[in-house]
């Protein structure tokens, strides 16, 4: 292996800047640039240039070259390159000065499939200022190969330093990645240097750029990116001092890694501390089904679906919008995977009509109220006699009739409760939810319970008050619904999962509750026993029974 042809880039200071928002601090910052130069780093990524972001010199992302050369500027590179990063479209030409005013000795430019034409005319414009120009193609899976091919032939026209595969949400394994690899390797001009940026969400960054070590290309230079203990965005990056290991071993080059051990020691474990990055279970499911991982986020922050379910409703999204994220075409879909399923008993809510009608009901509900005011429940059970229904939990402190279950994962985490419930207990679900072996006592049609235009369509007090509304029932009394709050709030179900909500959002969602109440048709008198967020539509407030 030719200790000439492979080269190392270190990108902690940019895209380690998205676990913190590249608020290192100004001496981590001069500490990590100075421990990369001490180690003998081939190229040095110092941050990313943003016209929107104002210049704070504890921060690595910047506003221009300006802002650059005052953080830099008396910084010695030693034997280092310096470049810095560029989203396309996030800075302008004209916050760029040449390169004999700035230290930076190159600027990579990133940019998606649909902007590669714009984004190589600005590698132009860059390289006609003096700089080393990188041209870096995100999302490298996202190109068929008449596609690849076409931006190629762009990236010869341009002729840059360097050109990159970047795997942006980790989905190479090593057969796609040396298919590109190869065909850019035999289309690209012999002076272009061939990079490689991974993302780990299948624990193959590092084992990916060692593929690409051993098999250099032949008279190209072969560029691999890496950060300090892997720091990066999702599932993080390939390990720079593992790489410099590796090549120190194999590759006759000669990284000081006690440097770069050192800036981890001292700065970047205190981040991991705080906001730890690396491969997780989120970033292994959008990897596996070659999606954008905000896809995945929202469908398992609704703590409903089993794994399988997710599975499922990523497996319906269209080929071409897997890696164009939007938050309601992924509702839509979650909304059509809950509708799919049919009503498997057509008397359903009939006998529970008859049941419940002309009766008081009581709600269980899973929030801390229900612990810290027992009292009050208990006082009021006492009182009225009601008929109660746990919803999407089962309390130990309680009596409870009904069980009502509209959530396929709290189904699974309550098959141990549901096998011990007391003879008498009956089972209430929608038709999104399977049982195990044999039938729920009672189940409904899922979408028939929906408030369609609500933020939080199957809210599952909303579901129940709907359903009772059409019983004739003269009154429902509340526990254990505290509403969306900012703090974090105890969940009865699961002590060791907290919510919280910034203030906005909280009130957002509390006041589409109410606007949802406000449509459902013969509402019931509604109280609630417990402490709750939510207030009547009819007079602002709820009246609490005694």
């Amino acid at each position: 292996m030719d200790k000439h042809v492979i080269r190392l880039l270190d990108c902690t200071l940019r895209d380690g800047g998205y676990v913190n928002d590249w608020r290192f601090g100004a001496s981590n910052i001069v500490n990590i640039f100075e421990r990369l130069v001490s180690a003998g780093m081939d190229i040095i990524e110092v941050g990313f240039l943003d016209e929107r972001r104002a210049f704070d010199p504890d921060c690595s992302i910047m506003p221009d070259t300006d802002a650059v050369q005052k953080i830099y500027g008396s910084l010695d590179k030693g034997t280092s390159m310096a470049v810095g990063m560029i989203d396309y479209g996030t800075c302008g030409i004209d916050h760029i000065a040449s390169a004999s005013q700035c230290c930076l000795d190159g600027i990579r430019v990133i940019f998606k499939k649909q902007k590669m034409h714009g984004a190589i005319e600005f590698c132009h414009r860059i390289k006609e200022l003096g700089y080393k120009v990188f041209a870096q193609a995100v999302s490298i899976t996202s190109y068929n190969d008449g596609e690849f091919e076409e931006l190629l032939g762009l990236v010869n026209g341009l002729n840059p330093y360097a050109f990159s595969l970047v795997d942006t949400y980790g989905l190479l394994h090593k057969k796609r990645l040396m298919h590109y690899y190869t065909v850019a390797d035999r289309m690209l001009n012999p002076d272009i240097g061939l990079g490689y940026h991974a993302h780990n969400n299948f624990q193959l960054a590092y084992a990916n750029c060692v593929e690409l070590m051993e098999n250099p290309p032949k008279g190209r230079m072969l560029l691999v990116d890496g950060s300090l203990y892997g720091m990066g965005k999702s599932a993080g990056n390939a390990p720079t001092e593992l790489l410099a290991m590796y090549m120190n071993e194999y590759g006759d080059k000669h990284y000081d890694s006690s440097q770069l051990l050192e800036a981890i020691d001292v700065t970047i474990l205190d981040i991991y501390r705080q906001i730890p990055w690396g491969y997780n279970f989120k970033f292994f499911l959008s990897a596996s089904h070659d999606c954008h991982p905000n896809y995945v986020s929202y469908l398992m922050d609704k703590q409903k679906l089993s794994v399988k379910s997710v599975h499922e409703i990523l497996d319906m999204i269209e080929e071409e919008r897997k890696l164009l994220y939007d938050e309601t075409y992924i509702e839509e879909l979650y909304v059509a995977y809950q509708k799919r399923f049919t009503l498997s008993d057509e008397n359903a809510e009939e006998r529970l009509k008859e049941r419940l009608s002309g009766k008081r009901i009581l709600l269980l509900g899973p929030g801390g109220h229900i612990l810290d005011e027992k009292e009050k429940v208990y006082e009021y059970i006492g009182r009225n006699r009601p008929v109660t229904i746990a919803i999407n939990f089962m309390p130990k402190d309680y009596p409870v009739d009904y069980l009502f279950i509209s959530n396929a994962k709290k189904y699974v985490q309550l098959s141990s409760a549901i096998a011990g419930m007391r003879d008498g207990t009956q089972i209430i679900a929608t038709t999104n939810v399977t049982k195990t072996n044999g039938s729920f006592d009672f189940c409904l049609g899922y979408s028939s319970l929906l408030d369609e235009q609500a933020l939080i369509v199957d809210n599952p007090m909303i579901m129940m008050i709907r359903l009772l509304s059409g019983f004739g029932i003269g009154e429902i009394a509340l526990a254990g619904f505290d509403g969306y709050v900012t703090s974090k709030t105890f969940d009865y179900t699961n002590p060791n999962r907290d919510h919280s909500f910034d203030p906005k959002k909280a009130r957002e969602l509390n006041a589409d509750v109410e606007r949802s109440l406000l449509r459902i048709k013969n509402l019931a008198k509604l109280s609630f026993i417990t402490t709750t967020c939510y207030r009547l539509p009819e007079n602002g407030e709820y009246k609490e029974i005694r």
